[in-house]
């Protein structure tokens, strides 16, 4: 009988009780990724605790912290150009607006 390769492994540290670990899941790309980190966003409560842990794996000898500070200053960047498209609209007082009906 052939031996099959797990599809999930749960990574070395993971909490006794399983309230915390890291997986591996094989044979899969970053969309179906992408697709459960939301699911499982949407349907777990946040912690009580005011941070987030991000982790972060890179290949071919490039650094995670690099890529971390050019994601914060991208996210930045976007975050910028909203607010500044959101003051030209509202400076250019052309933007539809509700009037309450008496």
């Amino acid at each position: 009988m052939a031996e099959t390769t797990p599809k999930i492994k749960i990574m070395k540290g993971a909490a006794a009780d399983l309230s915390a670990a890291t997986y591996q899941i094989f044979d899969e790309s970053h969309t179906i990724g992408n697709a459960l980190r939301w699911m499982i966003m949407k349907n777990v409560p946040h912690p009580s605790e005011n941070l987030i842990q991000v982790r972060i794996q890179m290949y071919d000898g490039l650094s995670s912290l690099n890529a971390l500070i050019e994601a914060l200053n991208n996210l930045d960047d976007v975050c910028e150009t909203v607010e500044n498209k959101y003051h030209a609209s509202l400076a250019s007082n052309n933007y539809e607006r509700w009037e309450e009906k008496s």
